[in-house]
C-alpha cells in the first residue's frame, strides 16, 4: 500500500522514437527508474530490430518477384521480327537476338539496375 502514497512513479521517453515507459510498480523510485530503463531498451531494440527485418523483406521481395508465372521477361514476335524486352519496356531485332548479339539487352539490364540502386539510395 505504501507505493500508493509515495511519488516513486517514473516515466521515461526515448526522444529520437519517441517511445515512451512508464512505471509505478516498485515502493523505490530507484528501482522504477531502473526498471523502467530496461523495458525502453527492449522497446527500443525492438523498434529497430522491426524497422531492419521490414527493409529486409522488402529487399527480398522486390529480388523475387510476384511469384506468379503471370510475369513476363521477353516476348518473341515473329511475324513482325521484334523481340520485346518487358523489363526495360525495349524493341530489339528478333534476327539479331537469334544470332546471339545480346549486348544491347545486357547494357540496357545494367543501366536498369543502376537506376534502382540510384533510387534505393
Amino acid at each position: 500500500q505504501k507505493v500508493n502514497k509515495t511519488e516513486s512513479a517514473v516515466r521515461i521517453t526515448h526522444i529520437p522514437t519517441g517511445i515512451v515507459v512508464k512505471c509505478q510498480d516498485e515502493k523505490s523510485q530507484h528501482k522504477n527508474r531502473a526498471k523502467a530503463r530496461r523495458i525502453l531498451a527492449s522497446r527500443v531494440k525492438d523498434h529497430f530490430e522491426s524497422i531492419e527485418r521490414n527493409k529486409r523483406d522488402s529487399a527480398r521481395k522486390t529480388m523475387i518477384g510476384s511469384g506468379d508465372r503471370s510475369q513476363r521477361i521477353r516476348t518473341y514476335n515473329y511475324p513482325q521480327n521484334r523481340c520485346t524486352d518487358h523489363r526495360t519496356n525495349q524493341n530489339y531485332s528478333l534476327e539479331k537476338i537469334s544470332a546471339g548479339m545480346l549486348t544491347p539487352i545486357i547494357e540496357d539490364l545494367r543501366k536498369l539496375e543502376r537506376q534502382r540502386q540510384i533510387a534505393a539510395s
